[in-house]
Formats: C-alpha cells, sequence, structure tokens
C-alpha cells in the first residue's frame, strides 16, 4: 500500500463546493505535492483554471498537476479519458504525493473507482477514500432532493418507492460510496436547519461515515486525506442503483451550453440577469468568469437556483483577452435560446434603465 499513490475522489452534485474545497486544499497542502485530475461537463474549463490560479504552485507545476478532462463525464470515459491521463500522472509518481479527483456533478464515482481494478493502475495507484461534498442549503431547501419531511414521509410509507428522478438516485448513489461526507454551506442555515438536514443524512449513511460541517471551503487536509481505504476493493458494501447494470447512462436531456462574450458586466446587474435567465430555463448551475468594467482583476461567478456568489480571483494576464466566459448546465439547454433570452434581458436592462 505505501508504494501507491494515494487517490481521493470527490464528488457530490453540482454547485456543492468541491472547487472551493480543492482550492482551500491546494492553498493549505502542508507541503504535499498534490495533483488534480478535474472532470468538467462542458467544453469551457472553468473549474480547472480557478484551480490554477491558486497561486500555490509555480506555473510548470500549475500545468502539469491540474488536468482537465472536458465535454463528457468521467464516469461515462473512463476507458477513453481517465486510463490515459492517469497514466500520464503516473509516469511522474516520484513528484506526486497524491492526487485529488474531482468529479463532474452528474459523474458516479463507482465506475470511476472501479478503473482502479485494472492491472495497469491497481499496481501503482489506489483509491484512498471517497469524499461526498452535499450542500446543506441546497438539501434544506428542497432544491436538490425535495422537501426533506414530505422524502421522509414517502420512504416511510413506501420503502421500495421506485420514482426517483434520476438527480435524486445520483445524489444516493454519491453517499453510498462515501468515506466522508462534507457539509458545505452550514453558515446558510440556522442551527435548527443544520440540525435537521444532519439528522437526515445520517439516516441514509452507514454508522461509520461521518458528517463534517464546512464553510467555505475550509477544512484540514488531515481531514480529506489519508483514509486508506482501498476503497477499490470494497465496493460491494457500497450498493448503487446501477449495480445490475452493464453500462449506465444519464439522462440525454441534461447538457451544457457555454457562452463567450466580449461584453463587460457589472456584478450586480449580470446576477440580476441570470436570475431571471434561471427562472425561464432548467438550469442547475452556472458559473465562469466575468470581465468587469474598470476592473484589473477576474471575477469569478457560480450560481445556484437563485443563489449566485463571486469574487476576484487574480488579475488579468497580459497575454489574455478580457472576456466573459459563461457556462450553464441543466436539462435540454438550448445555445440560441439562452443567447437569444440574455439579449433580451439585457434589452430590457438598459431600457429600464433610461426611461
Amino acid at each position: 500500500m505505501s508504494a501507491k499513490i494515494p487517490v481521493t475522489v470527490i464528488t457530490g452534485f453540482l454547485g456543492s463546493g468541491k472547487t472551493t474545497t480543492i482550492r482551500h486544499l491546494l492553498q493549505n497542502n502542508q507541503g504535499r505535492r498534490i495533483a488534480v485530475l478535474v472532470n468538467e461537463f462542458g467544453e469551457v474549463g472553468i473549474d480547472g483554471e480557478l484551480l490554477r490560479s491558486c497561486q500555490v504552485c509555480d506555473e510548470e507545476d500549475a500545468t502539469n498537476n491540474i488536468v482537465e478532462l472536458t465535454n463528457g463525464c468521467l464516469c461515462c470515459t473512463v476507458q477513453e479519458e481517465f486510463f490515459p491521463t492517469m497514466q500520464q500522472l503516473l509516469k511522474r509518481r516520484e513528484k506526486i504525493d497524491s492526487i485529488l479527483i474531482e468529479t463532474s456533478g452528474l459523474a458516479l464515482p463507482k465506475p470511476l473507482v472501479q478503473a482502479f481494478r485494472w492491472p495497469e493502475i491497481k499496481t501503482s495507484a489506489t483509491v484512498d477514500g471517497v469524499v461526498t461534498v452535499v450542500d446543506c442549503e441546497a438539501v434544506a431547501n428542497g432544491t436538490l432532493v425535495g422537501d426533506i419531511d414530505a422524502l421522509e414521509a414517502q420512504r416511510q410509507a413506501d420503502p421500495n418507492l421506485d420514482h426517483e428522478t434520476p438527480i435524486e438516485e445520483l445524489f444516493e448513489d454519491q453517499l453510498a460510496c462515501a468515506d466522508l461526507v462534507l457539509l458545505t454551506k452550514v453558515d446558510m442555515v440556522d442551527e435548527a436547519t443544520l440540525n435537521k438536514v444532519q439528522n437526515w443524512l445520517k439516516e441514509q449513511l452507514p454508522k461509520t461515515v461521518k458528517i463534517v460541517p464546512c464553510i467555505g471551503g475550509e477544512i484540514s487536509p488531515d481531514v480529506l486525506l489519508g483514509f486508506n481505504a482501498a476503497v477499490e476493493d470494497d465496493l460491494d458494501a457500497r450498493p448503487s442503483h446501477h449495480d445490475t447494470e452493464e453500462d449506465h447512462e444519464h439522462d440525454d436531456e441534461i447538457n451544457s451550453v457555454h457562452l463567450i462574450l466580449e461584453q463587460e458586466f457589472e456584478p450586480k446587474e449580470l446576477v440580476e440577469k441570470l436570475k431571471r435567465l434561471a427562472i425561464n430555463d432548467e438550469i442547475y448551475r452556472i458559473k465562469g468568469f466575468v470581465a468587469v468594467p474598470n476592473k484589473p482583476m477576474r471575477l469569478v461567478l457560480q450560481g445556484v437556483g437563485s443563489r449566485f456568489d463571486y469574487f476576484y480571483d487574480r488579475q488579468w494576464q497580459k497575454e489574455e483577452v478580457k472576456q466573459t466566459k459563461l457556462v450553464f448546465i441543466g436539462r435540454d439547454l438550448q445555445l440560441k435560446k439562452i443567447q437569444s433570452e440574455l439579449v433580451d434581458i439585457l434589452s430590457n436592462l438598459k431600457a429600464r434603465r433610461f426611461s
């Protein structure tokens, strides 16, 4: 075991805080040399770029140690995408102490972990642990799995309930594979709601799986790393909705679209536009980089439902084009429709401002 590189899989629903957690971990690595494999869903790499800008690694290390797999779910592209990437990372094993894999919000952890049984990987790497990141506020509001009280009532009434939505099944699979649940955004709810969410989660998890509250991704590496779980050898104890399927399929309607705009935006005004846009479409997540007028810093924007967060992460580099890049992840999204609606919202806001 000591000769193998430990790999920690960070999974969780869209917008739960995976990238924020990993970024904090990189900035507080306690001397560990950590490589990160980011599985974006969409062609524009936002999370990988955000991690590369953590300002801990030099440019060469950031390029070599933070790898993106874009435009495809890792659990669906294990052989085509993940395997060759892992082979390249393992060639640099003398320069790596551990590897983090951030799955997309649509990925099932179990098919990915199964790849660590392949002889070409098994001799060199092991899944040290699976950390599932859960958005406390989203669970409390019912935007992830529905109303907690209603869901619990249904569970008690019919333990064989067979009409979960695909997202609910995904959430359950992510919990079932976890060695630790990181409960984020606990500062967004009151103490009674936090206790309610924690008690509900405990009912879904084995007693050995602990729930750790977290704010802003601030969690010690000693908590996230070093499980020594060898998860690839323990998969039978981690049930999945897809265990009886040879291959699983995502809902074909879940997709991502991206916009690259030359326009600069005031943050509050843009958030108002995007909130309106989210009302009109089945959008699960909006994330990206924003060019702000008269600001030398790049703005990072992330939105889930009606909740949006943004902050400046670094200065625009001289060779960069100062653009606004946004990725929309949702159900049956159409690029032209989103573009049209965004333009309409822009026009309406300008007309209102000058009326």
